[in-house]
């Protein structure tokens, strides 16, 4: 449940603090006065894409923070699986600051991303509003309903792998299936890139060796220089006593009083160790001093392995890997088209296996929905006939198509709200106040199947007024039960069967436009339904009707 909404520089509303309850919440005041923004804001913490023209004029930032409490294992798994922090309390603080250049995201006080937030919030608020009607238009996504109704998860996951997998034999089937010279022309390829790779005879971590050893090569005579210089040091000659006998005569000095002092003793032992060590270097240089590591051909040798490596490198991958990984695939390629008839006769058999499977898993997904279809239709047309439509019939019409990502169905709603009538597309008949009723329908029917416990209608009453809109209301009062509900809305009916009302309200100051939310006690919703019911003076008849429609409401009265 949303329990906190803070909003600050969100377009016109410069900071406010929303405190929501459970239960039915509505959300009035004039045209302009930021109810969208509210919308805005509660999108932008549920990870939907959002604009920096939402920022405020003047301000460099925007931030929305949004406390969710009770919010259920879904959602504490979810968050598991983001690797994002669960509170003990079972409680939710999400946070979005929008500026110029970049998203700052925090779940728990965790920097995370927007996709993040995205996928959270299909698991905290269900939004409903009129791109909901659009859709409901599109007769393609009329099957989803059903599928969401049937719970079947596991069965449609199963059949889109198989029908996914089915797709890549028709894909394999196709290529070998093309034209002769094309597969020729291609083998002439692949054999002339697997002979020019397999003649290089390449090694993973060559390149880097060869290199190394040229240097060696390239700079064979300053290194030989150089060593020759540190072994006379170390050894000395006729001329002068090297570093390893003069410290050898500096032990034999110590080792000569060392059993007249502790100190000394120690000294002789370090320089004993030292002395050793010097004549083990001193042997080593020796070793390395030679004028037969150093050849011409040698050095040429490396540099046309280098460039072999290296053409092969522009050609196949950078590294040695990625060339040996090309040459693999090559094979495989290669390999493929020379036993493609034979491969080609294989491919063939799995797929007819692979169609089948995929055409009983189709065939069982089919008469799943079909069963639902039969309980969801009965069950809206119910909603729908409470919902001041007394003679509507609703039908889920299904056509049989061939294999297709949603299996084998063409799956479209037919409604008739008037008596002989015929059901037709609801794309061809259906007014906008008739949509807003069987979206509002649907949301019913469907409301137990998910554990969401949030839900905003935005313009659930657009096309609805009078008896309808009474009954609209005592509809979106009886889905608040157990659940809450955020409705913004225009109507006197809504706003006197609600739980809680928000006022919202603009003004201006020193030249800029401030917006205020305002939770309503009883006198400042008789006011406000009065004001939607008088479109402008308040009278005193006006605010009695807005009484007694206030008290309806709590008896539970309808038309």
């Amino acid at each position: 449940m949303l329990s906190v909404l803070k909003i600050q520089n969100i377009a016109i509303i410069e900071s406010a603090e929303i405190e929501f309850s459970e239960g039915f919440n509505v959300l009035s005041g004039e045209t302009g006065a930021g109810k969208s923004i509210i919308l805005d804001s509660i999108n932008a913490v549920l990870g939907f894409r959002t604009s920096r023209e939402l920022i405020r004029t003047g301000e460099s930032e925007a931030q929305v923070t949004a406390l969710f409490s009770c919010v259920g294992e879904n959602v504490n798994n979810k968050l598991r699986l983001l690797d994002l922090p669960v509170s003990p309390d079972d409680t939710l603080l999400v946070s979005r600051v929008i500026s110029a250049d970049r998203n700052i995201c925090r779940v728990n006080n965790a920097l995370t991303n927007v996709s993040a937030l995205r996928e959270l919030g299909t698991e905290l608020i269900s939004i409903h509003g009129q791109q909901d009607n659009r859709d409901l238009l599109n007769d393609e996504t009329h099957i989803s309903y059903i599928d969401a109704m049937h719970s079947s998860e596991d069965l449609i996951a199963d059949y889109k792998k198989a029908y996914e997998e089915l797709n890549l034999t028709k894909g394999k089937i196709k290529r070998l299936s093309g034209e002769k010279s094309e597969k020729a022309r291609k083998a002439d390829i692949l054999s002339f890139q697997i002979k020019e790779i397999e003649d290089a005879d390449i090694n993973p971590g060559e390149w880097e060796n060869l290199k190394n050893r040229r240097t060696e090569l390239q700079n064979f005579e300053k290194i030989q220089e150089g060593l020759y210089g540190a072994y006379g040091a170390l050894s000395g000659d006729d001329s002068f006593h090297g570093a390893v006998e003069l410290v050898s005569g500096a032990y034999k000095e110590l080792t000569g009083i060392a059993q007249y002092s502790k100190d000394v003793e120690e000294l002789s032992e370090k320089l004993g160790n030292l002395y050793y060590e010097l004549e083990d270097i001193a042997d080593s240089v020796r070793g390395y001093v030679s004028d037969e590591g150093f050849s011409r051909e040698e050095l040429e040798n490396v540099e046309n392995r280098i460039n072999t490596i290296y053409n092969l490198s522009k050609k196949y991958g950078e590294t040695e890997e990625e060339i040996l990984e090309f040459l693999e695939k090559a094979k495989e390629e290669y390999d493929e088209i020379s036993f493609s008839d034979e491969k080609l006769e294989e491919l063939k058999i799995l797929f007819e296996k692979q169609q089948k499977e995929t055409l009983d898993l189709a065939t069982v997904l089919s008469e799943k929905r079909k069963k639902t279809a039969l309980d969801f239709s009965e069950k809206v047309c119910q909603e729908l006939k409470f919902l001041d439509m007394p003679n509507v019939e609703f039908v889920v019409d299904f056509k049989e198509t061939e294999l297709c990502e949603n299996g084998i169905d063409k799956v479209e709603f037919l409604i008739s709200a008037n008596l002989g009538e015929v059901p037709k597309p609801i794309a061809k008949i259906a007014s906008g106040g008739e949509l807003s009723r069987i979206m509002l329908a649907f949301k019913t029917v469907m409301a137990n199947k998910d554990k969401i416990s949030t839900m905003v209608f935005d313009e659930i009453d657009s096309g609805v007024s009078g008896r309808a809109a009474l009954k609209v209301a005592s509809k979106l009062k009886e889905v608040s039960t157990g659940k809450q509900v955020l409705c913004v809305t225009h109507l006197a009916q809504l706003m006197s069967y609600a739980d809680n009302h928000y006022l919202i309200e603009k003004a201006t100051n020193n030249g800029k436009t401030y917006t205020s939310v305002t939770p309503l006690n009883i006198e400042g919703r008789k006011n406000e339904i009065a004001r939607i019911i008088s479109g402008g003076k308040i009278t005193e008849t006006q605010l009695k009707n807005a009484e007694e429609m206030l008290c309806d409401a709590k008896a539970g009265v309808t038309v």
